[in-house]
């Protein structure tokens, strides 16, 4: 069994991870420190109580009556989540939702910063918008989400784009009523972005797309500091929610109809560390008890302090779902200790083989870097190795792409692009080839999925997700959304299941 003692998590072998990472900053320091760069040290992320109950006051001024509003959203499901909030205070405000850009009163891009590329077409989209400005001066243009953390992006906002109206941050997104308002009487860009976190900010209204599946945010921010990564500059220290909070929602979410809920986090299992009463564990116990929610998923996890009590917890509690998304990011531990990852290849492997014991039937969904500076090609094998050993049900993969403000950039032995595509496709072949080696199996059986609604690339046909996050497609009427359905398996397929409906079940929680 694992435990949490004034902030720091222990599993049954009495491993101190906040240590373990500790030295792993070390290392990496000295290693970095040859490079001619100093890694920014970790501070205490911890808030008093008293601060994280703290709520703030929003008022919603009816300025977007007789109005519309069109929301581009970029990036992870952080980013669609905060869409949810922004779209629904805009509702508040009463604005209604545009059909495109042409007949948009206000046109707000929600900025992911994770890639260049996709800096690069916010900007393209943002550039295609000026004659329409230029046309209707009363329209008002925002740029928000981790872009707008980053000073290069605003500066070049301040030189190039100075026809947006709005400039906002991940950590103030409760402050876009306000300044829609100034918008209306300034004639310049207004900036309005903290560089740190503040409390978590309660009871925003959100606008969710469906009735069936919701996310709920549990934890904002990251303390991981792995070198490649720019989100603990954009989104931030790790603050959790309080349970109440949290579970508050999820009855809510369950009195609307939803049947399936997503606990979402830059590292959800550090939930609670900095509250020093809870973790992740025994917030999933709690929201395990809600009557009328039957499917619980959460992402995404970090291997360093996924303790056994979680391990524990997910299989026993009957409403969370068999699958986990564990990010390995790199099969070598040279690259995974310069990634700072602060865990062993032989640790990952190890928590791999404690999880498949524990949730025999589990499905393992991964994140993997190829390219990253100082990968040779044997390190690269290495990460191949593990992919075949493990036999991930499905994996995300990445060319390590630069990001500025990030120690991985200041690494001299950055590996040629076009060696890092070759490695790209390698990897994609080996893991398409397990993938349809996992699916192949499932041929004729008959399984349980909650049907979700029309796919999304078929309209004629109907998906659902099994427990373990399979996606199935089927004819069914569409009065079946939202029940429980036994499918059989006709065609498995690389990345998802086509099959017939046998029958369905019973509503889902009735």
């Amino acid at each position: 069994m694992s435990e949490v003692r004034d902030g720091i998590i222990r599993d049954n072998k009495g491993i101190d991870f906040n240590k373990l990472h500790e030295n792993t900053l070390n290392v990496l320091s000295a290693d970095a420190q040859s490079e001619d760069f100093e890694l920014i040290p970790v501070k205490d992320p911890r808030q008093t109580m008293e601060e994280m109950k703290s709520k703030y006051a929003i008022r919603f001024p009816k300025i977007g009556v007789g109005k519309t509003y069109l929301i581009k959203t970029y990036g992870c499901q952080m980013n669609e989540h905060d869409t949810e909030i922004m779209a629904g205070m805009l509702r508040e405000m009463g604005y209604t939702p545009a059909s495109g850009v042409d007949d948009a009163d206000f046109i707000l891009f929600n900025t992911c910063a994770v890639r260049e590329n996709a800096e690069d077409k916010v900007f393209g989209e943002i550039g295609r918008l000026k004659p329409l400005k230029r046309k209707n001066p009363e329209l008002i243009l925002g740029l928000s989400g981790c872009m707008a953390q980053e000073s290069a992006v605003r500066e070049m906002v301040a030189k190039t784009y100075p026809y947006i109206d709005i400039v906002f941050g991940t950590h103030n997104i409760h402050q876009l009523p306000e300044l829609l308002e100034q918008a209306k009487h300034s004639q310049e860009t207004i900036f309005e972005v903290w560089e740190q976190a503040g409390e978590v900010v309660e009871n925003l209204p959100k606008v969710r797309e469906h009735g069936v599946r919701a996310w709920v945010n549990i934890q904002y921010g990251c303390n991981k500091y792995c070198t490649y990564c720019i989100v603990p500059y954009t989104r931030g220290r790790e603050r959790s929610r309080l349970p109440e909070d949290v579970v508050a929602e999820v009855r809510e979410l369950a009195k609307q109809g939803y049947k399936e809920i997503t606990l979402l986090g830059q590292n959800v299992n550090d939930y609670g560390i900095d509250l020093k009463t809870v973790d992740f564990a025994d917030l999933l116990r709690m929201v395990n008890e809600v009557e009328g929610i039957e499917r619980i998923r959460f992402t995404t996890s970090n291997p360093w302090n996924f303790t056994d009590k979680l391990i524990e917890t997910i299989a026993k509690c009957d409403k969370i779902a068999e699958h986990i998304h564990l990010p390995v990011q790199s099969g070598n531990n040279y690259v995974l200790r310069r990634m700072n990852r602060g865990y062993t290849r032989e640790y990952y492997l190890e928590l791999v083989g404690k999880i498949r014991q524990a949730i025999p039937d589990v499905s393992l969904t991964t994140d993997i870097i190829v390219g990253f500076p100082g990968e040779t090609e044997e390190m690269f094998q290495d990460t191949l190795s593990l992919v075949r050993e493990v036999r991930f049900d499905n994996a995300y993969t990445f060319i390590y792409s630069p990001r500025k403000g990030t120690p991985a950039t200041r690494f001299r032995d950055q590996v040629p692009e076009e060696e890092a595509k070759d490695r790209l496709q390698r990897l994609m072949d080996t893991q398409y080839a397990i993938s349809k080696e996992i699916n192949m199996k499932m041929k004729d059986q008959v399984v349980e999925v909650l049907i979700e609604g029309e796919s999304k690339t078929n309209p004629d046909v109907l998906q659902g997700r099994m427990r373990n996050n399979k996606l199935v497609l089927f004819q069914a009427p569409r009065d079946t959304v939202g029940k429980l359905a036994n499918i059989r398996i006709m065609e498995p397929q690389t990345w998802l299941l086509k099959g017939e409906l046998v029958e369905v079940l019973e509503e889902v929680g009735v």
